[in-house]
C-alpha cells in the first residue's frame, strides 16, 4: 500500500506542480531578453554562487526514494542575487546564508574547545550566574519591567537593569546622570555595545564601539503540560527542534558539561548550537552557541536558562548573543504549569529588510510571547491528536486511524513549509532581476523530483513579502476559507471550492486541518488540497499542498503518511509592528511561498520562461489579494 500511496501522490505533485499548468492560466507576455538572474552587490546576499541549488531543505525523509538529494558542487554562472528594489541604504542584507560545511567545522571546533577543564569551569560559572539572573528577572516587577503601550510587550527598563545587574564604571555613571536630567537613553551591553536608534550625544561617539541592539521581553502564561514534560522537551535537543520548528533550525548538541544525577534533568548543563529564524528569507537567521542549564529549586520550581558562549571562545564577528534567557516553570494543579518566559538578546539588526524593520527592531519577531504561543500550540496539537473522532458540520466521520494519519501528514507538510522558507544557512536564496513586476522575490532550488517513466524535474521554491494595511485576522480568514479561495488561487479561479472534512485544533475555529476539493463542474474534481491553518497573536499561517484522490483516500483509512511525497505552499502573516508600538492601527505583512516542479531548469541555468512564470504567479496572486483586501472585492 505504501508504494501505491507514494506513486499516486507523486504523480499528482508532478502534474499539478508543473509550471506548464500555470502557463495555461497566465499569459506571460513578450520574451524577456536575458540569460539568467542579475548579479547583486556582494553585501546583498552572502552566498557562494557555486553552491546554488546544492543544499536541500534541512528535513528530508529517507523513505522518499523519489526525492534525490544533490550534493554536487557544480557551478552556476548564470544564477545571481539581485539588489532589493525596496532596500534603502544601510539595509544591505536580506539573507544571512553561510556555507553548511563552515558551520559544521565551527561546531566541531566548539565541541573540542569545551572539553578543556578550564573552559568547563568557565561555562559552569557562567551558567550558574545566568540561572540566578533568570530567577530574579522572573519574579521582579516594576520599575525593572515595563509595558510598552496598550497591549504591548513587557520589556526591560535598560537603566534599571544596569542598576540591578550591571557593573558601573565612570562612563556608565556619566550616562546615568545624563538620563536623570532627561537626555536621550542608550542601553549599553556588557561589552559597551549600544543601540544607536536614537540620537546620541557627541560624547558617546568617542567610545568607538560597534552597536548591537538589545531586545528584551517577558511573557507569563498557563501551559497544559506538567513541568517535567516541559523540561524534557527543552533539554532533549531533538524534541526541542521538533517542537519549535517554526523558530529554531540546525539544533546541535555539542557536549554535556554536567550530567544528571537523579534520573531527571536537574543540574544538567549542556552546550548547544542553533539558528533562530522567522518565516521569511528577508529576516536573517540568528546563529548562536550557548550553554543550556537546568535546575530544580527547593520549592519544586524548575528553571531552564540559555546563555551565549561567544565571549568565552574566539569569534571573529559576533552578530548575536543570548544573554540569560529561558523559562521558569511552576506546577499548577495536576495538569498544567505556570511558565514565565524571558528573552534577552543582543543582535545586529543592520541587515533587516525595511519591510520587517519595525517588527524586527522592536523585538516582537523573536519575543517571549512567540515562544509561549508555540509551546501552547504544541499542547493543543497533542490534545487534538489524542482526541476521539468527531463529525464535521456536514456529519462526515473520519476513522480514528485515518484521523491520526491525516494529522501526521499535515504536520509533515507544515514542518516542510517552515523549513523551506526560512533564512537558515542551509537555504541559499537568489532573486529575480529588477525588470520583473513582483518585488523582492527570493528563489532557490529544493530537491530533485524523480518519477518512474518521466524526466526528472527540479523543485523551485520562490517567495515574496508585502505589507497590507488590514488586521491579521481579516487577512487570515480570507486566505484560509473555502468561499474565498477562488479569489486568489490561480488553479481554483472561477471554480467551486468545498471543504470536505476538517479536524479542529483548539478553540479558534480557524485553527484546523482541512481537505479542500476544487471542482470545475459538479461531477469533476479538478484538485484536492490538504490544508492547515493556524493563528495566534504573534502570527498566522496557511499551508496547503495538492493531493492525489487515491493517496488521500488511503491516508483517511490509516495509510502511513511518511510514504507520501508532498510539496507545500502557503502564507505566513505577521503584524507590521509590535502591538502598542507607535500610532495607528496594526496592519499585516504577508509572505507568500510557492514551490513547483520545473523540467527546464537545472543548477546551472534557469530559462527566461521559468522566471517569467515565477514572476506572473507572484504578481498575479499579490494583486488578487490586494484587490480583495483594499477594495472590498471579497
Amino acid at each position: 500500500m505504501s508504494d501505491d500511496i507514494q506513486q499516486n501522490n507523486i504523480l499528482e505533485v508532478f502534474n499539478n506542480g508543473y509550471f506548464e499548468n500555470i502557463q495555461n492560466i497566465i499569459v506571460a507576455g513578450d520574451e524577456v531578453p536575458m540569460v539568467g538572474l542579475e548579479e547583486a552587490p556582494r553585501y546583498e546576499i552572502e552566498v557562494n554562487y557555486n553552491h546554488f541549488g546544492a543544499n536541500p531543505p534541512p528535513e528530508m525523509n529517507p523513505v522518499e526514494d523519489y526525492f534525490a538529494q544533490s550534493n554536487e558542487n557544480s557551478g552556476s554562472p548564470l544564477l545571481y542575487n539581485p539588489p532589493s528594489p525596496q532596500n534603502s541604504p544601510g539595509s544591505e542584507s536580506s539573507t544571512n546564508a553561510k556555507l553548511d560545511h563552515m558551520n559544521r567545522a565551527s561546531d566541531l571546533l566548539m565541541a573540542v574547545s569545551i572539553g578543556a577543564d578550564l573552559n568547563k569551569n568557565k561555562i559552569i560559572e557562567q551558567a550558574v550566574e545566568a540561572m540566578e539572573e533568570l530567577f530574579k528577572l522572573a519574579i521582579m516587577g516594576e520599575p525593572l519591567w515595563q509595558h510598552n503601550g496598550n497591549g504591548g510587550m513587557e520589556t526591560l527598563n535598560g537603566f534599571q537593569y544596569l542598576r540591578e545587574f550591571g557593573s558601573f564604571d565612570a562612563t556608565m555613571e556619566q550616562i546615568m546622570r545624563m538620563v536623570e536630567v532627561g537626555e536621550p537613553q542608550c542601553f549599553l551591553s556588557y561589552d559597551c555595545n549600544c543601540n544607536f536608534d536614537q540620537d546620541v550625544p557627541s560624547s558617546f561617539s568617542k567610545l568607538n564601539f560597534e552597536p548591537l541592539n538589545i531586545e528584551t521581553s517577558r511573557e507569563t502564561a498557563f501551559v497544559e503540560m506538567n513541568p517535567m514534560n516541559i523540561v524534557q522537551l527543552l533539554m532533549d535537543t531533538k524534541q526541542w527542534g521538533t517542537t519549535f520548528y517554526s523558530i529554531v533550525s540546525r539544533t546541535t548538541l555539542l557536549g554535556v558539561i554536567l550530567e544528571n544525577v537523579d534520573e531527571s534533568f536537574n543540574g544538567v548543563l549542556q552546550v548547544m548550537s542553533a539558528e533562530f529564524h522567522q518565516c521569511t528569507p528577508l529576516i536573517p537567521a540568528r546563529q548562536s552557541y550557548f550553554a543550556r542549564y537546568c535546575k530544580k529549586h527547593t520549592n519544586g520550581t524548575w528553571g531552564v536558562v540559555d546563555v551565549s558562549l561567544e565571549n568565552l571562545f574566539p569569534y571573529p564577528q559576533v552578530q548575536f548573543r543570548r544573554r540569560p534567557s529561558g523559562c521558569v516553570i511552576q506546577e499548577v494543579g495536576n495538569r498544567g504549569s505556570k511558565v514565565t518566559w524571558i528573552e534577552h538578546v543582543e543582535v545586529d539588526n543592520k541587515s533587516l529588510h525595511p519591510l520587517f524593520r519595525p517588527i524586527g527592531s522592536s523585538g516582537f519577531a523573536f519575543s517571549a510571547k512567540r515562544w509561549i504561543a508555540t509551546i501552547n500550540r504544541h499542547c493543543q496539537w497533542l490534545t487534538t491528536s489524542m482526541a476521539r473522532t468527531a463529525p464535521t458540520t456536514d456529519g462526515v466521520l473520519i476513522p480514528q486511524e485515518g484521523r491520526g494519519s491525516l494529522l501526521k501528514l499535515a504536520e509533515k507538510m507544515t514542518k516542510k513549509f517552515f523549513n523551506n522558507i526560512n533564512s537558515c544557512s542551509e537555504n541559499v536564496w537568489s532573486g529575480l532581476p529588477q525588470n520583473f513586476a513582483a518585488q523582492d522575490v527570493r528563489l532557490r532550488y529544493g530537491n530533485i523530483l524523480k518519477v518512474p517513466g518521466k524526466p526528472s524535474g527540479n523543485i523551485v521554491i520562490f517567495t515574496t513579502s508585502i505589507q497590507i494595511p488590514v488586521p491579521m485576522e481579516v487577512l487570515f480568514d480570507f486566505l484560509r476559507h473555502e468561499r474565498t479561495r477562488n479569489r486568489w488561487d490561480l488553479l481554483s479561479n472561477q471554480r467551486h471550492v468545498r471543504e470536505l472534512v476538517y479536524v479542529s485544533n483548539g478553540e479558534n475555529p480557524g485553527n484546523r486541518v482541512s481537505i479542500m476539493q476544487v471542482n470545475s463542474s459538479p461531477n469533476k474534481i479538478e484538485i484536492l488540497y490538504l490544508q492547515e491553518s493556524y493563528t495566534d497573536e504573534t502570527g498566522s499561517y496557511i499551508v496547503y499542498a495538492p493531493m492525489d484522490i487515491m493517496a488521500m483516500s488511503k491516508i483517511l483509512n490509516g495509510g502511513n503518511p511518511k510514504f507520501v511525497s508532498i510539496l507545500p505552499s502557503g502564507f505566513s502573516i505577521m503584524p507590521d509592528k509590535a502591538p502598542g508600538q507607535g500610532d495607528g492601527a496594526v496592519g499585516s505583512i504577508l509572505t507568500l511561498e510557492f514551490q513547483s516542479v520545473d523540467r527546464l531548469s537545472n543548477k546551472e541555468y534557469m530559462p527566461p520562461s521559468t522566471l517569467k512564470i515565477i514572476d506572473a504567479i507572484l504578481s498575479t496572486t499579490v494583486a488578487s489579494i490586494k484587490d480583495a483586501m483594499l477594495f472590498g472585492i471579497r
